[in-house]
């Protein structure tokens, strides 16, 4: 074989990997805007259960109004953010923390507790937070694969050269990850 034959054939072959990889960072940064849609949508399905929530709690509880004021807050303040993801994740974990402001007052009224309205309410409010925190799994490995591969050795070099970068992770606040560790039982 002549020398310009290899030459070409390593050309031919750079210039392939080249087009790969690039069109593998497209896919996945495609990946994790349709990731981050699905948690939009969801978060939309749970603002729009909100004021329903609100309304039938209002009926029961009318004196709460400082926990259905700050219902209604966070569900604006959440609504409202377009930030980084850093914020829109701390308005998320503070409209939680609301919520559950909101279902711990149908403790103190038994009428409430047993009103249909509310309890379909509140099963399609769960139903929204499952697929919420399946929705931001889901987002969360696709940022994942798009961090590795703009990081890691040679797809990091079509990374810069292109400028592809790392996304942010959608993550929980600090106190809602420590309530989701095992409660300690002792006797």
């Amino acid at each position: 074989m002549s020398t310009g034959l290899i030459v070409l054939i390593i050309v031919i072959v750079v210039a392939v990997y080249f087009g790969m990889a690039y069109n593998t960072f497209i896919t996945l940064k495609n990946r994790v805007k349709e990731a981050w849609s699905d948690i939009e949508v969801q978060m939309k399905r749970r603002y729009d259960l909100i004021p329903n929530l609100v309304e039938t709690v209002k009926g029961y509880a009318s004196h709460e109004s400082g926990t259905l004021e700050k219902v209604i807050q966070a569900r604006n303040m959440a609504m409202a953010q377009h930030g980084s993801m850093k914020e829109v994740a701390q308005s998320e974990n503070i409209l939680t923390g609301a919520l559950k402001s909101l279902f711990a007052l149908k403790e103190s009224y038994p009428d409430l507790k047993a009103n249909q309205n509310f309890l379909e309410l509140q099963r399609e409010l769960r139903d929204t937070e499952d697929k919420l925190q399946a929705a931001r799994r889901f987002y969360n490995g696709n940022v994942m694969n798009l961090n590795n591969k703009v990081e890691m050795f040679p797809s990091n070099i079509i990374a810069g050269m292109f400028h592809f970068e790392k996304a942010e992770f959608f993550e929980l606040a600090e106190g809602e990850q420590e309530a989701r560790q095992a409660v300690k039982v002792k006797f």
